[in-house]
């Protein structure tokens, strides 16, 4: 075709380009590639949906754009039991097809340029499919997570409960301070889990510590309209790759139980830090347009006020929680943070209690420390058998095995008599977990805890004296002693004492 405008006959084009007289008049009366000649094939077999598409399947997608095929297919087979479902795969094809014509109009994501330093985004993120244990038990969390738009700088911290304003606070405080600066906007979810079971009053107390929050730190809140996660989409998509990491990590490591909270929080820190050390130029490059850190963190706690009643604790939140019985009848300040309170008598702290959570709706629930109350429960033994607390009393699962076997074997008034001293013996000599060893071996050895071998074998009681015995020494050898020796130039002279 490119030598035929310039060449008088069809047989001297086409013996230039290489081709045979014949094609070329072929070439010469249809310019048309073979491709574009291929008849379109035709049905092979009648339409299934020829009666019901236009006047059943369009109408309901007309009136339901967002139903899915499967369903619309499920709803066309209940009406002609004759269709066969072996069509789903045409049915599918047909409704996206006709979507992309006729069908309504869709939401349009607009790529947005984030300049360094001006946007920092929180939100909670469920991690609950992870399976993380800790020492054998299921730990129920959830991670709260920070990130700058431009640079890809993360943060999380894990959090027990829910996505509450302490939680946030504590959470963006330690972001923040890692970074070592401040971002102009901070975006969030309008921490929708927090305020959606709270009433009016609570909702603007805790609307307006979120703005003291923010102006501590001059930062500008804002936040994406509700049910329009892809507003967030600089931290809802990294959600995804945290804890996809987080998953090969645990893969690797070989094991999902960690010994210690701390311990499994000390390896998300490891995964973060991997994160940002890919992102370290692009930080380095965002810090300079970050304003500064004000003189100090901000509260990140709630302050309550307690009273410790003659049960030997104080209720919060509908936890029960044991304190040490002098403080009985005096008002305690607690910090609540998300996973401990901080408890002060005063200005004086006098302990850290770790945070309990309701184990439901209609029951209340308790955080016991044994130490507590082990020199009152010694003088009331009996109190064990039916004591509201009694399960969260044990510290180790030996001793409520223990009383458990008691019970069964000596009765109930021996075997409360007996755990009541071995949680006495773990208190006075400071060991716990060695007498938990002790009592499970002689429990699966089919012996009951002997309380008197035990504490022989764990020494003596701290209250009884020891007999030390004293040699005295001669005074005669204090007489080497009644001499100084002094060291001149010339000589050396002794001088009495």
């Amino acid at each position: 075709m490119s030598f035929r405008p310039t060449t008088d006959t069809v047989d001297i084009a086409a013996a230039k380009a290489g081709l045979s007289r014949a094609t070329g008049y072929r070439i010469e009366a249809d310019p048309r590639l073979p491709s574009q000649k291929k008849a379109r094939r035709g049905r092979r077999r009648p339409d299934p949906l020829a009666e019901v598409w236009d006047a059943e399947i369009v109408p309901i997608l007309k009136a339901a754009p967002g139903l899915r095929a499967i369903a619309v297919l499920a709803e066309i087979r209940r009406r002609h039991p004759e269709i066969s479902p072996g069509i789903r795969r045409t049915l599918e094809r047909r409704i996206r097809t006709w979507r992309a014509l006729v069908g309504p109009e869709q939401d349009v994501i607009f790529r947005q340029e984030h300049p360094p330093g001006r946007l920092g985004l929180s939100d909670f993120t469920d991690t609950s499919v992870l399976g993380v244990t800790v020492a054998g038990v299921v730990l129920e969390h959830r991670l709260y997570h920070f990130r700058l738009a431009f640079s890809g700088f993360a943060h999380a911290h894990v959090v027990l409960g829910g996505e509450s304003f302490v939680a946030l606070a504590e959470g963006l405080q330690n972001a923040l301070w890692a970074l070592g600066g401040v971002p102009q906007e901070h975006r969030s979810d309008s921490l929708s889990a927090a305020f959606r079971n709270l009433d009016s009053a609570s909702q603007e107390d805790l609307t307006q510590r979120y703005q003291g929050l923010m102006r501590h730190y001059e930062m500008t809140p804002s936040r994406n309209n509700p049910g329009v996660a892809h507003e967030n989409g600089s931290i809802e998509s990294p959600h995804g790759h945290l804890k996809k990491a987080l998953e090969d990590a645990l893969l690797l490591r070989g094991a999902r139980d960690f010994d210690a909270l701390d311990a499994y929080r000390r390896f998300v820190d490891e995964i973060i830090g991997r994160q940002n050390a890919h992102n370290r130029k692009r930080i380095e490059l965002e810090r300079p347009h970050l304003a500064g850190l004000p003189k100090r963190r901000t509260a990140d706690f709630e302050e309550k006020v307690v009273t410790v009643t003659s049960s030997g604790g104080f209720i919060l939140r509908r936890v029960f929680y044991t304190a040490p019985s002098r403080l009985i009848g005096h008002r305690l300040r607690v910090h609540l943070y998300d996973d401990r309170l901080d408890c002060f008598l005063g200005s004086t702290p006098m302990m850290t209690l770790r945070r309990g959570r309701q184990p439901s709706p209609d029951k209340g629930g308790h955080v016991v420390d044994y130490r507590h109350v082990i020199h009152a429960l010694r003088k009331k033994p009996m109190a064990l058998l039916n004591l509201v607390y009694r399960d969260q009393l044990f510290p180790r699962p030996a001793y409520a095995r223990a009383f458990e076997v008691l019970c069964a074997e000596v009765g109930d008034k021996r075997a409360c008599k007996v755990t009541v001293e071995l949680l006495a013996l773990a208190h006075d000599r400071t060991c716990e977990a060695e007498l938990a060893e002790i009592v499970d071996a002689d429990l699966d050895a089919g012996r009951l805890p002997d309380i008197d071998a035990l504490r022989a074998r764990f020494g003596p009681a701290p209250g009884e004296l020891p007999l030390v015995s004293v040699d005295l020494v001669a005074l005669s050898i204090y007489d080497e002693l009644a001499a100084i020796c002094v060291v001149e130039p010339a000589s050396c002279i002794e001088v009495a004492a």
